[in-house]
């Protein structure tokens, strides 16, 4: 019962934000307005709504869905409650891979950004996986392989802004994650995606069960411990490589919506994986929200938002996590 209400309250909130969000921005819509803007073509505020808004909206949603269930994924198999894409360097190499697009073939098409972000997101995996032994070590070292692995490519998205500092303005806006200009182009790229990963994974929320057992418990009961974790990765990789590929690397949404629904519905992943989707959604959408009316008509990309909700947060996570080892 608590956990079906979860579910419809999270819906519900993500519902009145979706509402706000058509509502908030430079050009404000009153609530009685954003019917007949989305049903009649003669409304004066008809374009705003669907060329603008709705698609921004519907990017923001899946894009949160996709970093928050990869971060379930990934703190499951690691087994560490502050792994996440950017944590183990995924989103990283997505934005490395976009500000090399930028930096050096500043006039590539622009279905040639979310591409490369999506290239330099498996690409990073590859790396981690090579540098991990093909899975062997175990999950704790695997996390601080992938912190490596992200410092790296850190390390070469910052010289690319030091070597061209005339073009930083894009690059700086692809990292700190926005939903600005995103288009109706970026919500057909990103919804097939999420539309048929996300059921792969909750169809395997019972194995995402099992690793939490640890390594030795999930052989005894039939695991094939190296190959389902690959398998299981994978599919973190392509939900954060496909999201960051539409929205930028956008932080926190994949590290502390699963510790909210978590602290909600507990660790069964039939329950989770849903609520922390929404959940995900909810921060997106909040985030953008108040990022365009803190300084209209400009905003403030819905990255750095999400860093200041979300830090607090990730703070009182750690509190809380010394109080119960003291």
């Amino acid at each position: 019962m608590r956990m079906g209400f979860s579910l419809i309250a999270a819906f519900l909130i993500l519902l009145i934000l979706a509402i706000v969000s058509v509502s908030v921005g430079a050009v404000s819509i009153p609530l009685h307005e954003i019917w007949p803007g989305l049903l009649h073509e003669n409304s004066k505020f008809f374009f705003i709504v669907h060329e603008v808004r709705l698609p921004r909206i519907i990017v923001g949603i899946l894009a949160g869905f996709g970093l928050a269930v990869g971060g379930v994924i990934l703190q499951s198999l690691v087994r560490n409650p502050l792994a996440s894409p950017d944590v183990i360097g995924i989103t990283k190499g997505a934005g490395f891979a976009a500000a090399a697009v930028i930096f050096l073939f500043p006039k590539a098409p622009a279905y040639m950004l979310p591409l490369a972000a999506f290239v330099g997101a498996f690409t990073a995996f590859a790396i981690l996986l090579l540098l991990s032994k093909s899975l062997s070590l175990t999950p704790a070292t695997f996390a601080l392989v992938g912190v490596a692995v992200g410092a790296f490519f850190q390390a070469g998205t910052q010289y690319l802004i030091v070597r061209n500092p005339a073009d930083i303005n894009m690059a700086l806006l692809w990292m700190s994650g926005s939903l600005w200009s995103r288009g109706w182009n970026d919500v057909h790229s990103l919804l097939p995606w999420i539309v048929a990963l996300l059921p792969i994974v909750w169809w395997n929320s019972t194995k995402l069960n099992i690793f939490l057992l640890g390594d030795e418990t999930s052989a005894s009961l039939g695991l094939n411990i190296i190959r389902q974790r690959f398998w299981l990765l994978l599919l973190a990789v392509a939900l954060a490589g496909i999201s960051v590929s539409a929205v930028g690397t956008i932080g926190f949404i994949g590290l502390i919506s699963p510790h909210i629904a978590r602290s909600i519905v507990g660790n069964r992943h039939k329950w989770l994986i849903p609520l922390s989707a929404l959940i995900g959604a909810d921060l997106m959408l909040l985030g953008d929200c108040l990022g365009r009316t803190i300084i209209i008509p400009r905003e403030v990309p819905v990255g750095i938002m999400s860093a200041i909700i979300g830090a607090p947060y990730f703070v009182y996570l750690l509190r809380r996590a010394r109080h119960n080892r003291i």
